[in-house]
């Protein structure tokens, strides 16, 4: 595997290109021009993307491990089989984007915009969603344990399926969303509604 390390990419234009198998360790890609990147096997750990143009993007089984995304767009980027484990989200463009068994434990998604976007089996377990607007967003079969779900909005979104512990319940506005029984007995326990 190539190992890239510190290396500055700040501003570069990579648009387009092929990487397979890459490693890069604390690389700052701070307003690089990322578009219709490909990426497979890669992984990124401790990089920083601020204002990163990741638009149009294809990943597939690679890792994004405890990077920085401050500002950058991810709009119509397709995420197959990957981790943004630990990594932190803030002011992003994440609408439309596309994950696909990816997981995004401890990922810090606090006042994302994820209005409509798809969810569908994803892993959130410790994820930071607090404000989140999730509303009308496709969540079935998604893993929300342990997420910090304070004040994000639910409003329309489909949970069936969906993982989600006690504390989230309560925390969460779950107006109008759809869910399936056994998250409905869930909620109304996490709200003291004896079901018998």
């Amino acid at each position: 595997m190539d190992i890239i390390v510190g290396d500055d990419f700040s501003d570069a234009d990579l648009v387009g290109q092929r990487w397979e198998g890459r490693a890069f360790e604390r690389c700052d890609f701070t307003d690089a021009d990322l578009r219709r990147l490909v990426t497979s096997g890669c992984t990124f750990t401790e990089c920083t993307f601020d204002r990163t143009d990741l638009g149009a993007s294809e990943h597939s089984a690679t890792a994004f491990r405890s990077c920085a995304f401050r500002g950058a767009t991810l709009a119509s980027a397709t995420f197959t089989s990957c981790t943004w484990l630990g990594s932190v989200f803030v002011d992003c463009v994440l609408r439309p984007v596309e994950l696909v068994e990816t997981d995004l434990t401890l990922a810090g998604l606090s006042r994302a915009r994820l209005r409509e976007v798809s969810l569908r089996g994803v892993r959130l377990r410790e994820a930071n969603l607090e404000e989140a607007d999730l509303r009308d967003a496709d969540l079935r079969d998604a893993d929300l344990t342990g997420a910090r779900l304070r004040g994000c909005v639910f409003e329309g979104a489909d949970l069936r399926g969906a993982r989600v512990d006690a504390n989230g319940l309560v925390a969460a506005s779950l107006r109008g969303a759809v869910v399936d029984v056994d998250l409905a007995v869930a909620f109304a326990a996490a709200h003291g509604v004896r079901v018998q």
